[in-house]
């Protein structure tokens, strides 16, 4: 009885932190961006995200993130979706400016079916502090 009880509830254990399958969108793609920097001005840029399916559940992604900015440098990271809202955390690859930071974006779809989003940045070491707002387009 003893051993039957502890089958069980080793049974129980792997069901409840079994994976659950990834049921969110993918967003995956190269996008192409448009930006204004408080610090730089407008600029415009290209982001690459990635889908990490291994450490993907739920209603819950993992991506890998790479901007890159034509003449300035490209950045790296990675970031964190919940639905339609995704956490990202990147860093110039020249780590000499202080130029990394965190932002949060909320994804839609145009009216011609691709995916969008629009990302409000926020970095604290960059030329005293500095935040912008991005706005992406799928390919």
């Amino acid at each position: 009885m003893r051993n039957s009880a502890l089958i069980f509830l080793l049974l129980i254990t792997n069901l409840c932190f079994a994976k659950e399958p990834y049921t969110g969108a993918d967003y995956s793609g190269v996008y192409n961006c448009t930006g204004e920097d408080s610090h730089e001005g407008p600029y415009t840029g290209f982001v690459a995200l990635t889908l990490v399916p291994e450490q993907s559940t739920g209603i819950y992604g993992a991506y890998e993130f790479k901007l890159d900015v034509p003449e300035y440098g490209i950045y790296l990271g990675q970031a964190a979706s919940e639905n339609d809202v995704m956490g990202i955390n990147f860093a110039l690859t020249n780590p000499e400016p202080k130029d990394y930071g965190t932002g949060i974006a909320r994804f839609t779809k145009t009216k011609d079916g691709k995916w969008t989003f629009k990302k409000y940045y926020y970095e604290t070491e960059f030329k005293g502090g500095n935040y912008g707002i991005e706005v992406c387009t799928l390919q």
